[in-house]
Formats: structure tokens, C-alpha cells, sequence
């Protein structure tokens, strides 16, 4: 399916000040990039770097005192593959690839070390694979209120499962932290999310399973706001400590960002129920 999407963040800069951003969508088999445009008000040199093992896309800009607003615009298509539940197991610890163990390790935000115990007793006894994770989803949906304005920047999974509320970024980090828990790796995952209302950057998480088309990424998003196939990936990372939108190192204030997408075309087109397998 074909998206249209994009954002503008405005910020007033005190003093000169570098951001990097990361608001590009990725590029890879099942995320094609068909057309996109940048503009910078007042416009200036970027310098650009693409992370080679996530494909994360970052850019980094010197903004001079005063008034700048960055504009991104892009239209691209989504084809992930979409597998039956049943078929998707989990991947012993012997199996594991070794790139994605720091997919499994405790991160800042997602302390599995300190969650083990009641991961285990709450979950360890279910059958593994994709149903474990979507349990776990279904456990956070349930448990954990949605509440805007409930945490900051410095909320983490224990404080999460603790206070029992938070907003996509909280939920996605619980999640995480309760695969890895598990033995199971997971990773964060920034998004343009077609049908959140209101619109805006979205958190959701992927977990490596072996399915019926081998080992890969498959989607979750705990809030159940979003369409699972129609989540369009800006980057990933251990939790949102690698992939924040814009990171100021300097004075700035900052207004809401607006952020839209839309389908092109197929505007009525149901949300999947099949598993979202996202890259391999």
C-alpha cells in the first residue's frame, strides 16, 4: 500500500545551536521510498549519516538564533509480509544470531534484568512464539492506562509496570523489556502510524521470531491504536534513546510537531489481524 506522509517541527533558538533529527524514513526490501523533499526554513547545509547496521537516517543541522522549522515530506510504499500467527515460533538461545544480542541485553529504558521474575511467572508458562508476545501486548493494553502528560523523558519500563500508565513510548519499552526478560530479542521502533488519531510520532516495538519464512522482525504495538500494516519505520533502536525525532544541544524552545499520513487510494482498506513481518 501506498502512503503519503510527513512532518514540520518548529522550534525558537536562543542561541547557535546544533540539532540532529531523525524523522526520514528508512529504506529497506519492504519500505520503498518512491519520493521525498526537505526543506529547511532558513534553509543551510545538512550533513547526513545513515547508521549501517539499522539504517537509521540522521541529520545534523547548525541553526543560527531566531525562528527554524523543518518540513519533511515523503510518499512510500509498504509491503510487508503477512503471516499466520500460528506458524511463528520463538528461537532458542543457541540459535540466536549474534548481531541481535544487544536486542536481548537491558538497555536504559528497558531493564528485563529487573523484570525477569515477573515476566517469567506471568508469561513463562504460555506457548512461545508470536502468541507470547501478542499475551504480553494484550497484558500491557489491559494493565497499563494511556494517559497523556503521565510520564517524561526519564520513564522506564520499571517505572512503567510500577505506576500502570504512560504513552506509546512507555508501552513500547515495556514490551521490549518483558521479550528480552524472556529471552526474546526486541527493539524499538519509531513510526508514521496511518489511522493513530490524532496523528503524531508513533513507538511500537519489533521481536525476532522464526516464522515460515525464516528468522525476522515482526511488529507489536501494545496500544492497539494503530493499523499493524500501516506503520511506516523511521528508525529503530534499543529503546528511544537512539531514535529520538530531534535531539537541541542548546536553549530551544519548541511548538507541537504536526505529523500526517494517509493511504493513498485505499482509504477504506481494513487493519490486518495476520502477523506483520517487517524485514528479515
Amino acid at each position: 500500500m501506498r502512503f503519503s506522509l510527513g512532518s514540520s517541527l518548529a522550534y525558537r533558538v536562543e542561541t547557535p545551536t546544533p540539532f540532529v533529527f531523525n524523522v526520514e524514513v528508512a529504506q529497506f526490501p519492504a519500505q520503498t521510498i518512491c519520493s521525498e523533499q526537505l526543506q529547511l526554513t532558513p534553509s543551510g547545509p545538512i550533513e547526513r549519516w545513515t547508521m549501517p547496521e539499522s539504517g537509521n537516517r540522521y541529520l545534523r543541522i547548525n541553526v543560527e538564533p531566531g525562528d527554524f522549522r523543518l518540513r519533511y515530506e515523503a510518499v512510500v510504499d509498504l509491503n510487508p509480509q503477512l503471516l499466520d500467527a500460528n506458524a511463528i515460533g520463538e528461537i532458542a538461545a543457541a540459535e540466536l544470531p549474534l548481531e541481535v544480542l544487544t536486542h536481548l541485553y537491558p538497555s536504559r529504558y528497558c531493564q528485563s534484568d529487573k523484570l525477569e521474575r515477573f515476566a517469567r511467572r506471568t508469561f513463562g508458562a504460555l506457548p512461545p512464539g508470536y502468541e507470547r508476545v501478542n499475551s504480553i501486548c494484550n497484558w500491557i493494553y489491559d494493565n497499563v492506562d494511556y494517559i497523556l502528560g503521565s510520564s517524561d523523558a526519564l520513564t522506564s519500563a520499571f517505572d512503567t509496570v510500577t505506576q500502570r500508565s504512560g504513552v506509546c513510548r512507555d508501552f513500547a519499552h515495556l514490551g521490549i523489556a518483558l521479550c528480552r526478560a524472556l529471552g526474546i530479542p526486541a527493539r524499538y521502533v519509531s513510526a508514521y502510524a496511518w489511522r493513530l488519531d490524532p496523528p503524531d510520532f508513533h513507538a511500537v516495538f519489533e521481536a525476532l521470531l522464526n516464522g515460515p519464512t525464516g528468522i525476522g522482525w515482526y511488529v507489536f504495538d501494545p496500544t492497539r491504536k494503530a493499523a499493524p500494516n500501516g506503520l511506516v519505520r523511521i528508525g529503530v533502536g534499543r529503546d528511544a534513546a537512539e531514535v529520538a525525532f530531534c535531539t537541541p544541544f542548546g536553549a530551544v524552545e519548541f511548538e507541537p510537531p504536526e505529523v500526517w499520513i494517509e493511504g493513498e487510494g485505499d482509504a477504506n482498506a481494513p487493519m490486518t489481524t495476520s502477523a506483520v513481518k517487517t524485514e528479515a
